[in-house]
């Protein structure tokens, strides 16, 4: 275990400081802002309100809370006192007694037995306390709070907090929330039952860390969510390299409290890795921070961070699954041309694999590939599995296999895979959004309705959210509402989003303004000189016009450039006017798809 850190006596402050918000005062004091807020509700910790200005707005002394600090300090020292001074002397020579009148004493035999039979009743009650509580079986880590006073170590702290949630998420029986879902919640102001009912989680793991040159010290603490009670805490100062035992340490204090019952799997997935080169963590670190951005730009910044990180530790396994994460996704998001993305991302999970076959996150990268890429079904299936067994909080895989299982027409186990996927990220908009997809893909138009609406309720400038909606409308014979929907999607992301263009042009034809639909069929067909456009989005737009000669000879093109597209033959509503032709089948089974 890692030696607690002693704060710095806050007594040696030259002069009279005024504290003028809770964040102040927490960086004062070397704690996040909910401990402080939690000292000032249960311990009396001195603060000021201003009384003219909105809720919240608070000042703190710091002579009054170097006084109270020093007070809470002998306090809590008093609270483990013996009760005795001394006890009876083994050769029988003379003792010491209790402090306190003579005339109350009792014999240090008495005291002794006294304090045992209290002892004995406290922690009999204590034990049937615990048992009546009920078990805690789901948490989320909200991001560690980085107090190091330098933004440009943000990226430790939420380094920091994503492997925490990795390491507790790989733990069967345990629910944990995603990354995506608890950075809502940085920096916030609400109080733990309130995030606890929000996430639908029993406790709440919390913290902050601080870097200071080659040091790192770092707290964090589990809360009961019902109750806002304290389960445990524990306090650390390492050297910076050392960062992965403080993690190990972290996850395994967690697991013992909640009491749960491990494999001797999961032990070993909890336990440290192997040394790991400083510079290469640190820059996989910061692969992670820009991988979690997920625009373009950051993802070829997290690529390059991961390279780094490879030439500086080439052992390091989980930099070539993060590497591998990247290209994949940045590959399907167009930022790279997709067979540069498939050699790319494949390459990586292997050697992630060949290095440390305990990773989840790149069999999910290769299931991916399979599936998209390769087209093939049976190691897309296989692999999703593997990694939902070595990680089944691993949302993305979660919502990935939903995917797989919609394109091969398992529609309801999708749909469950699809549920299970939001479950661990609650808040997530994509996966949100790809669960109205699941349940509109089933024929679930009443359920697809009300999922898109709820993840237009937690965004409504969610672009993909008003494209789903769309599409319920569309096959609700409410063509006018879905055309709207998708005019809404396109001026949220951007008049160069080619794919909501592509069903804006569909709704157009299947509407009957064709002419409208011909213009963007004209304006695909030269994107897709330039390399912009995929030749199954030109495909799609010829059978929504009823043309389907030229339709199939544009799925034959895509078919050649194996473009991604085609895994939605089966479930994808773009491909619904082609489905009667019987060239359609043919083109399901050359991509491997079950009629």
């Amino acid at each position: 275990m890692g030696e607690p850190f002693l704060d710095k006596s806050l007594s040696e402050t030259p002069s009279e400081r005024r504290l003028d918000s809770w964040k102040e005062i927490a960086l004062y004091l070397h704690r996040d802002v909910t401990t402080v807020q939690r000292w000032e509700k249960l311990e009396g910790m001195p603060v000021h309100r201003h009384l003219h200005h909105k809720r919240g707005s608070v000042y703190g002394l710091s002579s009054e809370l170097d006084a109270w600090q020093q007070s809470r300090k002998l306090r809590f020292g008093d609270e483990h006192e013996p009760a005795l001074e001394a006890l009876a002397d083994p050769d029988g020579r003379q003792t010491t007694v209790p402090r306190g009148p003579r005339w109350i004493l009792l014999s240090s035999a008495a005291v002794v037995l006294a304090a045992l039979f209290t002892f004995a009743y406290v922690a009999a009650r204590s034990r049937a306390g615990d048992a009546n509580r009920p078990k805690i079986r789901s948490l989320a880590v909200l991001p560690l709070q980085n107090l190091s006073g330098d933004p440009s170590q943000d990226y430790v702290a939420d380094g920091m907090t994503e492997e925490l949630i990795g390491r507790l998420s790989r733990i069967h029986g345990l629910r944990v929330i995603s990354r995506t879902s608890t950075m809502h919640f940085k920096n916030t102001q609400l109080s733990v039952p309130e995030i606890a009912k929000m996430l639908a989680v029993d406790a709440i793991v919390e913290g902050s860390l601080v870097r200071e040159g080659h040091q790192i010290r770092v707290h964090a603490q589990l809360i009961r969510a019902a109750t806002d009670e304290h389960i445990w805490a524990g306090e650390y100062q390492r050297e910076y390299q050392s960062i992965l035992e403080v993690q190990e340490e972290v996850a395994q204090n967690i697991v013992e409290q909640i009491e749960l019952n491990l494999t001797p799997e999961e032990r070993a997935l909890l336990a440290s890795r192997p040394p790991v080169d400083p510079e290469a963590y640190e820059n996989y670190l910061k692969g992670r921070y820009y991988f979690s951005q997920r625009t373009a730009d950051a993802l070829h910044k997290s690529i390059a961070s991961f390279q780094q990180a490879i030439a500086s530790d080439p052992a390091y396994a989980p930099a070539y699954s993060g590497l591998a994460e990247a290209y994949a996704m940045l590959g399907f998001r167009g930022g790279l041309p997709s067979k540069d993305a498939l050699s790319g991302a494949k390459k990586a999970a292997l050697k992630a694999i060949e290095l440390d076959n305990t990773l989840a996150e790149p069999h999910a990268s290769l299931a991916f590939i399979a599936e998209t890429y390769d087209w093939d079904w049976p190691t897309a299936e296989r692999e999703y599995k593997q990694a939902l067994e070595l990680n089944p909080g691993y949302a993305q895989a979660h919502n990935w296999y939903a995917g797989y299982l919609t394109y091969t027409g398992r529609f309801n186990e999708g749909i469950a895979e699809a549920m299970r996927a939001r479950e661990l990220d609650p808040l997530s908009l994509p996966l949100n959004n790809a669960l109205a997809g699941r349940l509109l893909a089933g024929g679930r138009y009443d359920e697809a309705l009300r999922q898109a609406e709820e993840t237009l309720e937690l965004d409504d400038h969610f672009a993909p959210a008003h494209q789903t909606l769309g599409w319920v409308y569309l096959h609700s014979g409410k063509q006018a509402e879905a055309i709207r929907e998708f005019q809404k999607a396109l001026e949220l992301s951007g008049a160069a989003d080619t794919d909501i263009q592509l069903d804006l042009g569909f709704a157009y034809a299947m509407s009957g303004r064709r002419d409208e639909a011909r213009r963007t069929l004209a304006k695909l067909e030269q994107m897709h000189q330039q390399g912009l456009v995929p030749s199954a989005s030109v495909a799609i737009l010829y059978g929504a016009l009823g043309e389907s000669s030229e339709a199939f000879a544009w799925l034959e093109k895509a078919y050649e450039e194996r473009d991604p597209q085609l895994i939605y033959l089966k479930a994808g509503r773009r491909f619904e006017p082609l489905r009667k032709d019987p060239r359609f089948g043919q083109f399901v089974r050359r991509v491997g798809l079950p009629d």
